[in-house]
């Protein structure tokens, strides 16, 4: 067989190919192309992974582990081994047949099956894998409501009133203002806000109403607030989560997640008298 890194090399190539096969005139013809060059090497990498598989397991004594660490190994080898025709199959249903296959059949990731996918619409990353997480930070900055969804998480408009009704049972207290981006917008929550008399400063998805509301003091304070939660978002990945998160399952990701936001919010209280005297401090006035 040859060196292992020589297939990971053949194989990133192709995925190569394949992205680049959007911009190209008869990108289906090619998209097929590159499919059935990567369908042929992960036959033979699979034709490898059998045979190695059965002599690791009958002649686990001349490697140096254990027969706990080679079953361990077998019990990796046998999860891709065992999704593999599945995986190639939907491939080829997509691909090769245009044919759509069922969410709930897809197989997104060979290493986690709690995997979603989420259609984002940004520059370079149409869409993005892995877990949603919904953060809900106070003034201070302090986090107050987080949510690791295993699922795919309902639509943002739909969270609105389940994380506040979440933060004033929990907290025992009554949120008076609330701020968000245009997708947590709806006339349902216009409504519901109003009834709980918090005040909505959440941005309207109608262009009129938000030019209007701009005029608002108190609304363009709560955007200005709100388009900083996308900094403390960056900070809990970058520096609390770490980037990317190794946890594997999702109940460990979710674990992560809330010793994380433990952290964070520890980090943000101990910070809170220092900001707090750097506010009260009043500038000196110089002797003539």
């Amino acid at each position: 067989m040859e060196e292992p890194a020589l297939f990971l090399r053949r194989m990133n190539i192709l995925s190569m190919q394949m992205t680049h096969t959007w911009t190209e005139k008869d990108s289906k013809k090619q998209r097929k192309k590159v499919l059935r060059k990567m369908d042929k090497l992960v036959g033979c990498v699979a034709r490898h992974a059998q045979h190695y598989r059965g002599l690791l397991d009958e002649q686990w004594q001349r490697t140096e582990w254990t027969r706990g660490e080679a079953d361990y190994i077998l019990r990796r080898l046998d999860n891709v081994l065992g999704q593999l025709p599945a995986a190639r199959s939907q491939a080829r249903q997509r691909i090769l047949q245009g044919q759509l296959v069922p969410s709930k059949d897809k197989i997104l990731s060979l290493y986690d099956p709690d995997v979603q996918v989420s259609v984002r619409h940004k520059a370079g990353a149409e869409v993005e894998f892995g877990n949603t997480l919904l953060l809900g930070e106070s003034s201070q900055g302090v986090i107050i409501d987080w949510e690791l969804f295993q699922e795919i998480a309902p639509n943002d408009a739909r969270l609105v009133s389940r994380s506040l009704k979440k933060i004033q049972e929990m907290l025992q207290i009554h949120v008076g203002a609330v701020g968000a981006d245009r997708g947590f917008d709806s006339q349902s929550n216009q409504q519901w806000l109003k009834e709980q008399k918090t005040y909505n400063g959440i941005c309207p998805r109608s262009p009129q109403e938000l030019k209007q509301r701009k005029n608002s003091w108190k609304f363009s304070r709560l955007q200005r607030r709100r388009s900083q939660c996308e900094g403390r978002i960056g900070i809990v990945k970058n520096n609390f989560l770490g980037r990317p998160l190794r946890s594997k399952g999702f109940a460990s990701r979710e674990l992560a997640v809330s010793w994380a936001v433990l952290t964070h919010n520890l980090w943000v209280i101990a910070r809170l008298p220092q900001r707090n005297a750097r506010g009260q401090a009043k500038p000196q006035a110089l002797a003539a």
